[in-house]
This record gives C-alpha cells, structure tokens and sequence, in this order.
C-alpha cells in the first residue's frame, strides 16, 4: 500500500520492445509501457511492433489499467512526412495509445492534422534541460509532459519541478543504459557509419575499445544508471510524474525485476525489508552494474569505470580449458531457458548460448564451440537473460487473454499530410565563420559567429558583424550565466543570435527586437519542423548536418524560413557532461579501426571531435540553386599534437541518411 505522506505518485513507466517485454511490464504491474512500431522509432533495433500486435496488446493493457505510450521518437526526413502522418493515423484509428513520445516538432502538427487527442510528450531526444525551456514547452499545444535528460543532478531536478507550469509534468530516468553522449547531441554513430542514434540505430562506438598512448581502454563506456534507494527524494516532487525504465531492447526479464523493484521503492519508501527485496531484484535484472551517476550532486559518480565490466548481464564466470575444451565453474544456477554470452557486445568473435537443461552453481560447463577460438582464453561470461517459471506462468496467462479478443482487421490509412506553402528563400546568400575567440585572437571584418562564452565575449565586444551561437547543451547550473552574457551582448547593440535548442527561445523575452536562428544542432530536417519553429519565432534555420543529398535538396523545397546549413568545418562525434579519468583532453586517441579523434573542454561540457573536416564545398553551387542561403564554417582550434587527416568528409550526402 502506497504512503498517505507522500504527495506525489508517479507513475512506473516500463519499457517494451517486443511481445514478451510487453506482457512482462503487465505482469509486474506497470502503470504505463511504452514502446515502438518498426517504423520511426528511436530504437530501430529493438524488435519493436506491428500494428496489429500493438492494438492487440494496447487493448489488453486498457483491461488491466495500464496506459500505453507510444514512441514516434525520430529524425523524420522531408520524404517520410506522409508516411509519419499514415503511422500516426493509424495509431489514432487502431492503437488509441496515451500519449505519443517524440523528438520531431513535425509531429505536433501531424498529430493535429490526424486528430490525436492524447498527450504528446518531448522525448529526452528533444534536449530540455532549462528552466527558461519550460514556459515557451508550455504553450505548445498538446504537449503535457517533458523526459528530462539522464545527466541531470537532484538539485537541477528540482529546480525544475519547481519551476514547472502548471499544465505541464516532467519525467526522469530511474533505471537503465547511459549513454556517453547527451541524448540529442550524438553524432558518432552516423558521422563514421551512416547509422544515426536520432533515427535509432546507433551501433553504440562509445562501447569499444580505444587507444590513447599505450593505453587500450572502453573510455566512453557508461555504467548503467540504478537510481535504486534514491528515488525517494523524487517523491516530494509533484511536477515529476514518471518515473522512466530504460531498456527496450532488454529481455522480459529485465522488464519484471525492475518495474517491480522501484514499485516496492516508490509504495514503501520507508520499509528497510522492501527497500532490501528491491535491491535483490535489481541485481538479478541482468543489466551492467549500477550507478547513481550525477544524481546527488555533492556525491557524484563518474559512469566510466575502465577498471570494471560494463557489458550486460550477470557475470557467471571466465573461461577455462581442459585440453582442447573451454568450459566455466557457474558461479549462480543456471535455468532451463536461460541465456548466456560469452564475450562482451562489441568483440566480433562473441557467442550466445541458450541452456537446454538447468544446472546446479559449481557446476561446470563446456562450451566446444568456442574450442578453435584460443585468442580469449580467459573470455567472461554473463547470464544475459532468463525464462523464470514465475514470470512466464504469468506471461502465458496474459497471452491467453490476449489472444481471446476477436483480432481486428485493418485497412491501410490514406492519410495525406497538409503542409504549410513555404515562403521564397532569400536572395542574399552569405558566409559565416564560427569561432571560439580568446582575447589574444582578432579576427577580420568578415561575418562572423562567436560561441557564446566569457572568453568569447570579452573579445568580441569591440567587435561588429557577429552572431553569438549558444551552446548546444546548457545545463541549469549554467542558465543564470548565459542569461547574463546574453545581456551584456544585447546591452552593447548586439542583436543576431544562433540557438542550438528550440527551447533556447525562453532566454529572450521579446523575439521580435532580435534577429534569431536554428542552429544545426536543433536537428531539423523537415518542412512541419521547421514551420513549428517558426511561429516559436525563429527567421532562419540551420539544417540537420546528418542529411543526405536528396534530403538537403528536398527539404530546401519544403521550408517555410530561410535556410542555412554548415558547408565545412570542425563538427563534434558527440557532446557530453563527462570524460573518463583516464583520458586526457587535447590529446589524440585511436578506435579499433584507426579513426582519431580527441576531447577538448569547453565550459561545462565535452565535445569530442574527429580529426577530419566536415567539407560540402564541392557541393555548394547545388546547394544556392536549391534556395540555401547562408552557409556555415565551423574553425575550432586543434591540438598540436593531433595529425590532421585528409578525408572526404562529406558524411551521409553520398549515402543518404537510412
């Protein structure tokens, strides 16, 4: 039974990635499952749901008081746009989810168009992480909720929750995968493969191995986050109204141990033996080891620990070898159903096994498979997932009910999308180069952009002809600074500014005195969400970089602003509020295929940068007969000990963005 003391009850938001997952999170007794379709979704390699199998599982939720979210989480190109709208009309007609997770403001306006009537909520994808954010969110209609970014401390939690309109909720992780980079901000998978993690498929390079001097270590290899006991803090927070699980490309199992850990921490905050079972189950989620991250900010944990595992699962034991035959002492039971790994994710040589008979802990077990591969011989072990009797009596049962409703036939949407006629692209067309001053530097008479930073500022107010670019990430410990640097530069006349968030539009009280762009990293790469920015305010917008030819040509088409986009320069693999301590910035490191690349600090943040240009220049002339009208050259300043490389650089315009 929940406490009468407690003044908020936030829901266990569980997640799903397939059929079995689903039934887990109802099994467990989750109030709310989200989940995806096999299209626009954020997690592509999840199994993710049809249609029909997701109106089927949605109903059976409704029967048991569990709301369904749905996640329409992606970078949605300027050709999908019909097809987002059939996938959200579909939803409407077939699914009836709760809310819709998104990142593409485009999704406002088609969930409009197709007549959705449940809540939207900004994916932690969409990067709000500010105070300022929060009013400008607010009068976005049908937008009610906000999934905070992981990297956020406690202090910075409530800081929001208490500056929250009412009319508007927040939602935080509790549990789950961390990701080195901030959510939004990564670009590593698709600047060295094509596979983009804001259209789910990120094929995790922060997992690997890397060099730096004669040191080979998983520098960007996160710990799990297990908020566990902590949670109770976040119950005095009535703006928190979620409490968000991570992992839809985990097994049922997972899913159950989990939503029924934190239910035990939010209902029974003050039950030592529930607070026990509960770290119980968490430990046996077969998840990475645990982390409470940033979470209390006067006790910070760093994710990155190279001395330890970070891959998934239960660790079992090590390989050993008599004679010819690797085998290993279990050093937990092994059920009949259960799922071993031997290697970690991202060793090309890894197996799994499924177990065909239980096993007794001490037992040993011979894997012959593995005996022509001598290059591991002292290779880990994990229970990566388990068929418990328990959970999957419970599943079978769910299953069956299931499967007792009439199943509906479905009829294909013919769902148009209607999108607003845009306006002719300007004449003028322009160059800007984009620095990071120091006050030794004095740079020509050009246009140019300053990053928005005390240095920068201090140098370039004797200055004229610039933009000030905000950073791509700003954290609440560093609002009230760029709210005062904002004021210094307007103070002095200055009145053109690049944003790298839509939200960033909460730091100027009056948009029309002011002349204000989309920065690139507001990722826009349609037409609606570029319209939607639009009536925010915004005269001008910066293309998503990660686009193909087709893409940046289609969408110059579609646009109801004047576009720009960045033609050459320095742009980073990621973003993100941590660094291993065993890495050393300004320094070059090596991955596994010889890509370099090196981390700098810049305020509260890390970029990390490859040591190869961006360069669309060849391109250019295609690129003004489209409509672009201002392009983009981003100058960092590179270490000396980095060797530059001489690559194309011309990321996914020859390929396309898949």
């Amino acid at each position: 039974m929940i406490s009468e003391k407690i003044s908020n009850i936030p829901l266990i938001l569980a997640p799903a990635g397939n059929r079995a997952g689903f039934l887990a999170a109802l099994a467990a007794g989750a109030e709310a499952v989200y989940c995806g379709l096999k299209q626009l979704s954020a997690r592509m390699e999840a199994k993710n749901f049809t249609l029909q199998e997701l109106a089927a599982l949605a109903e059976l939720a409704r029967s048991k008081g569990t709301r369904v979210f749905v996640t329409v989480n992606t970078v949605i190109k300027p050709e999908e746009l019909d097809l987002a709208g059939r996938l959200l009309d579909d939803l409407n007609r077939w699914v009836h989810p709760e809310a819709l997770i998104i990142q593409d403001l485009a999704v406002i306006e088609l969930a409009r168009q197709t007549g959705f009537t449940g809540e939207l909520h900004l994916s932690t994808l969409a990067n709000v992480g500010i105070k300022a954010a929060l009013p400008l969110v607010n009068r976005i209609k049908g937008v009610s909720r906000v999934v905070l970014p992981r990297e956020l401390n406690v202090d910075e939690i409530r800081t929001l929750a208490d500056a929250c309109p009412e009319g508007l909720g927040l939602e935080v992780f509790v549990h789950g995968a961390l990701c080195y980079g901030v959510s939004g901000r990564c670009y590593w998978s698709s600047f060295l493969g094509g596979k983009s993690g804001l259209r789910g498929r990120c094929v995790q390079p922060c997992r690997r191995l890397y060099r730096q001097g004669n040191q080979e270590q998983r520098f960007f290899s996160c710990q799990d986050l297990s908020l566990d006991v902590l949670v109770k803090v976040l119950l005095s927070m009535p703006a928190i109204k979620g409490w968000k699980i991570e992992g839809r490309k985990k097994g049922p199992h997972y899913v159950y141990y989990t939503v029924r850990a934190y239910k035990l921490l939010r209902d029974h905050p003050g039950d030592g033996q529930a607070k026990k079972e509960a770290l119980e189950l968490l430990q046996w989620a077969l998840g990475r080891n645990g982390t409470h991250y940033g979470f209390l900010s006067q006790r910070p944990s760093n994710p990155i620990r190279t001395g330890e595992q970070t891959a998934s699962g239960l660790l079992l034991g090590k390989l050993n070898w008599k004679g010819d035959t690797p085998f290993f002492i279990l050093k937990q039971q092994l059920l009949t159903g259960d799922v071993i790994r031997v290697g970690y994710e991202d060793e090309a040589w890894h197996r799994t096994q499924r177990i065909n008979r239980s096993l007794e802990s001490g037992s040993r077990f011979f894997l012959p498979s593995l005996a022509s591969n001598k290059s591991r011989p002292e290779a880990p072990v994990f229970l990566i997932d388990r068929r418990e009797p328990e959970m999957m009596e419970k599943i079978l049962v769910l299953e069956g009910e299931m499967k007792s409703g009439e199943m509906k036939e479905f009829s294909s949407s013919g769902f148009k999308t209607r999108p607003s006629r845009p306006s002719p692209p300007a004449k003028v067309i322009r160059d800007q180069k984009v620095f990071r001053l120091s006050p030794k530097q004095k740079p020509g008479r050009e246009e140019i952009g300053l990053w928005l930073a005390e240095e920068s500022v201090q140098a370039g107010l004797s200055l004229t002809n610039i933009w000030w670019w905000l950073s791509p990430v700003i954290w609440p410990a560093d609002e009230a600074r760029t709210e005062s640097l904002i004021a210094k530069v307007l103070k002095k006349g200055f009145s053109r500014f690049v944003l790298n968030a839509p939200w960033q539009m909460g730091f100027f009280q009056n948009p029309k005195t002011v002349t204000l762009w989309a920065g690139p990293f507001c990722n826009l790469s349609n037409g609606l969400a570029i319209q939607q920015i639009k009536t925010l305010g915004f005269q001008g917008a910066m293309v998503s970089p990660e686009l193909g030819e087709a893409d940046f040509l289609s969408l110059a088409r579609q646009s109801p602003l004047p576009l720009g986009m960045v033609l050459s320069g320095n742009f980073p693999l990621c973003i993100s509020r941590i660094l291993s301590e065993r890495l050393k910035t300004d320094q070059p490191f090596q991955s596994p295929r010889g890509e370099t690349a090196w981390a700098v600090q810049e305020e509260g943040n890390y970029w990390i940068y490859p040591n190869w240009k961006l360069d669309w220049s060849a391109f250019r002339r295609e690129l003004e007969r489209a409509g672009y009208v201002r392009f983009v050259h981003l100058i960092e300043r590179v270490p000396r000990s980095v060797e530059w490389k001489e690559r194309p650089g011309t990321w996914n315009w020859n390929i396309g963005l898949p």
